[in-house]
């Protein structure tokens, strides 16, 4: 089964070149271990929020950029052996020095448990982050595929919803704390795939409309405490230069 390794971080706006050619030149090294493709999208949309936002999540400044980030692997097991492999492969420590501060990013593996659509060629990523019960994992699913309906009539690519599996506490920043996490709820690090942002904003307009009478109570989640932002491609190693 598919498995996620999925980051956020806060990049100095003046490095996104920088953190372009980190990526591609750490790469070959993830693919080496085992992982499928590698995905990192800029955020160019991304609000600031009452309750949670992505700038929170990794306490970023006022001259720092969103990155939305995964990592595919063909299943958990390849991801973990890969990572314990790396914090003593000397190729990794020969890689430069990111472009970004390491210690404020979040991450964490995540599984699949809902995905629709196709994944590559979208010019357009919209990114969410949130906390859902664990006892309400079948009921967020049932959301979701209903959620999907009206992406997909907007014009998604595709969505793929990823349950938290093993996303670490950290000393300054996580998921959990990014998300408002309550007792007993799980992070969630879930995206959209569109052809385009402003095909993904015409479908955002439209969905208000469409959502403005749903009980939002009734959800399976606490929707004020969900954050989201709208990103575009900066690597992406399942796309041809």
């Amino acid at each position: 089964m598919a498995y996620y390794t999925g980051m956020v971080a806060a990049v100095p706006a003046a490095n996104k070149k920088k953190y372009a050619e980190h990526a591609a030149v750490a790469w070959p090294l993830f693919a080496s271990y085992g992982a499928t493709r590698m995905v990192e999208t800029w955020g160019v949309d991304v609000p600031k929020g009452k309750v949670t936002d992505f700038y929170g999540a990794v306490d970023a400044k006022a001259d720092e950029a969103i990155v939305f980030s995964w990592i595919a692997w063909p299943d958990k097991a390849t991801a973990d052996t890969a990572w314990k492999k790396m914090e003593s492969d000397p190729a990794m420590k020969e890689l430069a020095e990111m472009p970004f501060d390491g210690s404020r990013m979040i991450y964490g593996g995540f599984s699949p448990v809902f995905e629709r659509g196709n994944h590559t060629g979208a010019g357009y990523y919209q990114g969410f982050l949130l906390a859902v019960p664990q006892k309400n994992k079948a009921a967020y699913t049932e959301m979701a595929d209903e959620g999907w309906q009206m992406f997909e009539k907007g014009g998604a690519l595709g969505l793929i919803e990823n349950w938290g599996e093993d996303v670490p506490h950290g000393k300054k920043t996580d998921f959990y704390r990014a998300a408002k996490a309550e007792e007993g709820e799980v992070p969630l690090f879930s995206w959209s795939a569109w052809p385009d942002r402003a095909t993904c904003d015409a479908a955002a307009k439209a969905m208000e409309a469409e959502m403005g009478s749903i009980d939002m109570s009734a959800m399976p989640f606490d929707g004020m405490r969900m954050m989201w932002g709208g990103f575009e491609p900066l690597f992406d190693s399942g796309e041809k230069a």
